[in-house]
């Protein structure tokens, strides 16, 4: 009995053995299944990259199309006439710029809407006249100061194809270019499809200017670009261009050689007199010399300012000054009447303002 207890004991301690090695192999058998093939394994998925974050930072700008459907639109886009076109914007503040004419003649066809998430821009009945670029931007504000966001600025030019008006309609049929020897001028007979073959060509003598590319360029987008404009170009063109062999001609140009260089207006004063006595009548004039195509504008400060009435008159014109060369006469003129001594005498500064810069001038009146 004995032989036959011990092997009793020994069996029994084997199976608790044999029970207490397998308890760390099915947990390792458990977590075997997890990856056992067969069974649906879990995806590890990353998040994606914000556009701007991943350098690919593509346009906020887009057309409504059919049904629901949206374009994403590049640098150039050609259209039909006649069909309503509705572009979009994401942002919940925006900004938008198209040809300025639509605004210039208040052109009921256009409207312009801020939606909750993108802003809205829709012209309808569009034409050739249409053709031109039309961009968005995301405004920011700080409280109540706002600034374009340059950055994230969308621009599309839009051709608006018409086999009957290959080049954009201008309200004028004879319009003036302004050349200067620090700047490039260009012809601006832009057409309504890139596709077209157009030439520039000068009425007296009648000739075909020659394009190189370099000297001269053409750009669908803005006209004849001349690199280095000088006297010698000086007269009227027009532009011919060809589309499937049909030839149309453009408005008229006149190019104008300009001598006065860019910047801040240089400005002179010359009064009727420089003394006067109680009760007579004197005028100081403010003259600028510029650029035909640059406004100026005047501001006065003079000693009866906050006491009596002035009269002040403002006028240009463009001259003449030889060898055809234009440059804008601007004038101020104040005049004082019945002066009195304990008031008008004293110092009168004229300020001019151009795109570039202001200058002041002063004289006294004794």
């Amino acid at each position: 009995m004995k032989p036959l207890s011990l092997l009793a004991f020994a069996g029994l301690l084997l199976e608790l053995q044999t029970g207490v090695c397998q308890q760390p192999k099915r947990k390792e058998d458990l977590s075997e299944n997890r990856i056992r093939p067969g069974r649906k394994r879990t995806k590890v998925r990353y998040p994606k990259l914000k556009e701007k974050e991943s350098g690919k930072a593509g346009s906020i700008l887009t057309q409504v199309l059919d049904k629901g459907r949206f374009l994403r639109l590049g640098e150039t886009l050609t259209l039909s006439p006649g069909k309503t076109l509705e572009l979009r914007c994401k942002g919940s503040k925006i900004g938008w710029a198209y040809p300025s004419y639509l605004d210039t003649f208040n052109d009921t066809r256009l409207t312009v809407k801020q939606q909750e998430k993108f802003g809205q821009l829709i012209l309808t009945s569009p034409s050739a006249a249409d053709t031109g670029e039309y961009s968005c931007w995301p405004v920011l504000c700080d409280g109540d100061e706002c600034e374009k966001d340059i950055d994230r600025t969308s621009a599309t030019y839009i051709y608006f194809t018409d086999k009957d008006e290959l080049f954009v309609p201008s309200p004028m049929y004879f319009e003036i270019v302004y050349m200067r020897s620090d700047a490039p001028a260009t012809v601006p007979c832009r057409v309504t499809s890139p596709s077209a073959d157009v030439s520039l060509h000068r009425e007296v003598p009648p000739e075909e200017i020659s394009v190189d590319g370099t000297a001269i360029s053409y750009n669908p987008t803005k006209g004849f670009i001349l690199q280095n404009p000088s006297p010698e170009y000086q007269g009227a063109y027009y532009c011919k261009g060809t589309i499937k062999s049909t030839p149309q001609i453009s408005s008229k140009y006149m190019l104008l050689y300009v001598e006065v260089p860019s910047g801040p207006p240089y400005a002179s004063l010359e009064a009727s007199a420089d003394s006067v006595i109680a009760g007579d009548t004197f005028n100081i004039t403010c003259t600028v010399l510029g650029e035909p195509e640059v406004d100026v504008s005047f501001r006065w400060r003079f000693p009866g300012q906050d006491m009596r009435p002035v009269l002040i008159h403002n006028e240009w014109r463009l001259i003449n000054r030889g060898l055809s060369h234009t440059t804008r006469i601007s004038k101020s003129v104040i005049t004082v009447e019945d002066v009195e001594e304990s008031i008008d005498l004293g110092r009168y500064i004229c300020t001019a303002k151009n795109k570039h810069g202001e200058t002041s001038v002063a004289m006294s009146i004794n």
